[in-house]
């Protein structure tokens, strides 16, 4: 009789922590059950049902653009069907970790476009938040409909060799990706609806219903009905499909801005019955586009005189203006700082150790060592312009060099993360990939953490970027709700 083969031979773990093995076919706790069942579908039926998932994806329209590829911009987001699962325990630290986070970053905003105690006292740096790209003086006094400047916040997560958490980015701008995680979920539950089986996964179903409760409350007092639009800038940006999924799901107009106009500070849609006022605009259209009047001149996707009507309080937009200073990687050095200063606590997750190029003792540390370290800009986003020492040439090296000396405020370093791997269903094997997490946060009454976020995969062999443009993919991501099995308990 020939012995079935099981998914687990020929794996090789390469050294990084491993999320769902322990050691050679030997699954950690929460990955048992699924293990065995993967196991019990086989490889064969488990392709089928990846064909199935991505089918699902693509009829959903659920996908992404990626300009400069050669064989189209859509794309529908790869997605793997082995679940990332984190524990209870260790999801109660990571929750309370990202509300510290997110509520002392929304304090930092309202002081640094306010009163500025932080930087008077030299609690932070002055100079590293005032010259920052993203610091926009033309908010300061900006009044903040509930006081709040971030609604929606994306807080990238990371886990290093020994399988500790570290906060990576904050993205307080316009975060993108809660729309795969709503949809791998939903595609989970159709194509492995068994793999749920004696596991308490905590919903995430209720993020748009929050989200929308969030916006609401931010229509100018005395508006009973409030009417709340997603402003897109149109159908060839990246994210739009998630703009489309995020509108439906909330039953809320898509605009872009030519169906918006403002007329004395109050802002009206076209619709075929007329003019019809709009008061919060959930906005995925950057700051320097949002307005021709205020920003860019050129835009053509923004709406002349939004941020006049903004200012005077006809209406209300999520995110706030200015958010940029906070995703300043430059800034985001000072976050532990920021935290002790507004809260008086200690942070409960640790930032990856970043070296200000500004600085020019911390510049020399890492000119001295490029081959060692990933570079960034300090406004960058999507995985560009980075350079990853490790996988670098010399060429690439000396021109990130020239660059940083050029304008060393423009970077910041950190030395490589050796990013937690998790098996992906590669044909009939598993192979082991680098992977990320991005929470979710919302602000409004309470700050809500959604369990867990969007696992992002990266697909090519040792790649460590995990940016959908940048060849990445996703899986879905369950936080247990229980504690005291096994499954809820072991990391």
């Amino acid at each position: 009789m020939t012995r079935k083969r099981t998914l687990g031979e020929g794996y090789r773990q390469n050294g990084f922590y491993d999320e769902m093995f322990a050691a050679p076919a030997q699954p950690r706790g929460p990955y048992r059950r699924i293990y065995e069942r993967l196991n019990e579908l086989g490889a064969r039926e488990l392709a089928r049902r990846h064909e199935q998932a991505m089918s699902m994806l693509r009829n959903h329209g659920i996908t992404f653009a990626v300009y400069p590829d050669e064989q189209g911009i859509e794309k529908v987001f790869p997605f793997d069907v082995i679940p990332r699962v984190i524990s209870a325990r260790a999801w109660k630290r990571l929750e309370a970790g990202l509300r510290q986070r997110v509520y002392a970053l929304n304090l930092f905003l309202e002081d640094v476009y306010g009163r500025k105690r932080i930087l008077r006292q030299r609690a932070i740096p002055p100079d590293v938040v005032l010259s920052s790209p993203q610091y926009m003086r033309e908010m300061d006094g900006f009044p903040m409909s509930r006081g709040i400047h971030c609604h929606i916040a994306g807080v990238d997560l990371v886990r290093d060799h020994r399988g500790d958490y570290f906060v990576l980015e904050d993205n307080l701008r316009t975060p993108s990706g809660i729309s795969y995680v709503l949809a791998n979920r939903q595609v989970m539950k159709r194509v492995l609806p068994d793999l749920f089986a004696g596991y308490p996964v905590r919903p995430v179903e209720g993020y748009t219903h929050l989200l929308l409760r969030n916006l609401r409350r931010l229509a100018p007092r005395g508006v009973g009905e409030p009417t709340v639009v997603l402003l897109t800038p149109g159908i060839h940006n990246s994210a739009y499909y998630e703009h489309l999924y995020l509108a439906r799901q909330m039953g809320i107009e898509l605009v872009e801005g030519t169906d918006l106009l403002v007329d004395r500070d109050q802002v009206f849609m076209r619709t075929t019955r007329g003019l019809r006022r709009v008061h919060v605009i959930y906005r995925r259209v950057d700051d320097d586009w949002l307005d021709p009047v205020f920003g860019r001149a050129d835009s053509v996707v923004g709406v002349p005189g939004l941020v006049a009507a903004y200012r005077a309080g006809g209406v209300a937009i999520a995110n706030g203006i200015g958010n940029g200073v906070a995703d300043d990687k430059a800034v985001y050095s000072q976050i532990p700082a920021i935290i002790r200063y507004y809260l008086g606590e200690d942070p409960i997750l640790a930032n990856v150790p970043t070296y200000l190029c500004a600085l020019d003792d911390q510049r020399k540390h890492v000119l001295a060592h490029l081959a060692e370290m990933v570079v960034k800009p300090v406004d960058g986003s999507g995985g560009y312009g980075m350079l990853v020492g490790p996988q670098s040439t010399r060429s690439q090296r000396e021109t990130f060099r020239r660059r940083i000396e050029a304008r060393p405020r423009a970077f910041v370093a950190q030395p490589v993360v050796a990013l937690s791997v998790q098996p992906v269903l590669d044909g009939k094997r598993l192979r082991p990939c680098h992977q990320d997490l991005r929470p979710f946060v919302l602000s409004g009454p309470e700050v809500d953490v959604i369990p867990g976020g969007l696992t992002r995969v990266a697909l090519k062999s040792g790649s460590l970027v995990v940016n959908s443009s940048q060849g990445g993919g996703s899986r879905d991501t369950w936080v247990l709700g229980a504690v005291g099995s096994e499954e809820a308990e072991v990391a």
